[in-house]
């Protein structure tokens, strides 16, 4: 199954844009056509059990990705994402060596970070209201948590239709048809050979932060940012100035 997808501009570098965990690839409407106008071949994608791509069979997300980029004849990009969509890339680029260009890695998970109490209590009550077959009230407790404050009512909408979506796509879908682990160690990371960027929000959760450190020590060549005024997703906080920061880094 070929993910849903879009393209834009036809420049000679691909960035292939990955979404959180609480989002689709709608999520990059602010930065999509910003860096093909940049002068780069722009792919953004729903991952299985989010948007426009179904569940319909166990799968590997780094897989997914790889015969994306097969089937539309891209052999390497770089690739941005944020939080789930950042660990995402992680497992694409220590999985498929030598495709990755470049790593832009917004306020992103790392798939053996221990959650701290708010994340937990975060996740307790996620479940809760899931069991209880409230999907619109964890859908509200998604927004109210990962948007902060610079996110305007359209990217709360936005993010609201987006988490309901995934929701309508994930729980129905059958425990056989979840997704692969891909390992990722410190050792792959320290090992990576191309320019990372690691972004943070210190209105973010302070999990992130964390992995952003973490992840500053370990990448050879990284470039670490932290924004003030940003919580979880600043593509969708503050769609101009996260294009700006993308397109900057892809540019150097």
């Amino acid at each position: 199954m070929t993910l849903a997808h879009d393209v834009a501009g036809d420049g000679p570098s691909t960035v292939l844009l990955l979404h959180s965990g609480v989002c689709d690839r709608r999520m990059w409407d602010g930065q999509f056509h910003a860096l093909a106008e940049a002068g780069h071949r722009v792919v953004r994608c729903d991952l299985r059990g989010f948007g426009e791509t179904p569940i319909d069979a166990a799968h590997v997300h780094a897989d997914d990705l790889r015969d994306l980029l097969d089937h539309l004849g891209i052999e390497r990009a770089a690739v941005v994402g944020s939080s789930f969509g950042g660990e995402v890339a992680l497992e694409f680029t220590v999985r498929h060596p030598g495709r990755t260009t470049a790593l832009a890695l917004l306020c992103s998970a790392f798939q053996d970070h221990e959650p701290g109490p708010e994340l937990r209590d975060f996740l307790t009550r996620e479940r809760a209201l899931l069991i209880d077959g409230d999907i619109a009230g964890a859908t509200a407790l998604n927004v109210g948590l990962w948007l902060g404050s610079d996110a305007d009512d359209a990217a709360r909408d936005l993010v609201r239709r987006m988490q309901t979506r995934a929701f309508e796509l994930m729980l129905p879908a059958p425990d056989e048809f979840a997704p692969a682990d891909v390992e990722v160690t410190e050792k792959d990371l320290a090992a990576l050979d191309v320019p990372v960027l690691v972004v943070t929000g210190d209105r973010d959760l302070p999990d992130f932060t964390a992995i952003g450190d973490r992840f500053a020590r370990l990448f050879p060549d990284v470039r670490r940012v932290t924004l003030d005024w940003a919580g979880h997703l600043p593509a969708l906080e503050r769609p101009e100035e996260t294009a700006g920061l993308l397109r900057d880094f892809l540019a150097a």
